[in-house]
């Protein structure tokens, strides 16, 4: 699969190392253009198709999380470059696909291009088809929810959705319902481990037989069959993904 690409890099030398790696180890990629700074970058992201930015975090006259927040909803993925390894986890919270440290190693590089291009391709699968679970969609189990007098028992096929709200989890029923449970969306994250519920973000799990649309974006987003849209993280991406043929 061909991906369309970018270089933001301040730095003369590091954007021709990774041009060169790019044209030599990962040929599927071709770069459209190179940025110095995040003025320049804005006009080729607005500008062209992008699949996928190599994006330097510290640039003149701002950074990388500078550059996203002016672009807004993306369609693209991002791969962080950078020599600062303190940027991590700010990374992760900017949806990047993946974090490469300087100087960049070439299995690392091949492992991101590889990684971003199995997204892409999952995505591009699912552009203007139905949804298909992989799995059994006529799943019937149960569930219990504690309540002060005992228990209620729900089918996990009348849920729509969950979502964190500090240790307590919100459950949504296709009933309309809401139930509020004194248990974390971790916890339910593991007991609907086997009943077709995916973590689709640090605060959702979603039913994925209820998922009727994919909608494309930094980390995408997902609607339900009640018309709910719900926030992919990027990190998520992926293995959302994966439960569709």
């Amino acid at each position: 699969m061909k991906l369309t690409a970018i270089i933001v890099e301040d730095e003369e030398t590091s954007r021709e190392i990774l041009k060169n790696y790019l044209k030599k180890y990962c040929p599927s990629i071709s770069v459209l253009g190179e940025a110095s700074n995040i003025e320049e970058a804005l006009v080729l992201i607005r500008n062209n198709d992008l699949d996928l930015v190599f994006l330097d975090v510290e640039m003149p006259y701002g950074n990388a999380f500078d550059l996203l927040e002016k672009v807004g909803d993306v369609n693209f993925e991002t791969i962080f470059v950078t020599a600062y390894n303190h940027y991590a986890i700010e990374a992760l919270n900017a949806h990047a696909s993946y974090y490469l440290m300087k100087p960049i190693s070439i299995d690392e590089l091949i492992k991101a291009v590889d990684y971003v291009t199995e997204i892409k391709t999952k995505e591009d699968a699912l552009q203007d088809q139905i949804l298909v679970p992989k799995t059994n969609n006529s799943i019937n189990g149960k569930i219990t929810i504690p309540q002060l007098n005992g228990f209620e028992v729900i089918n996990t096929s009348d849920i729509l959705f969950c979502k964190a709200d500090d240790n307590y989890t919100e459950i949504y029923l296709n009933t309309n319902k809401k139930k509020i449970v004194s248990k974390t969306l971790k916890y339910f994250e593991e007991a609907l481990h086997d009943s077709n519920f995916a973590r689709v973000h640090k605060s959702y799990l979603v039913n994925v037989n209820e998922i009727v649309k994919y909608v494309k974006g930094k980390g995408g987003s997902v609607v339900l069959s009640n018309g709910k849209e719900i926030m992919v993280s990027s990190s998520k991406k992926s293995d959302l993904l994966s439960y569709f043929k």
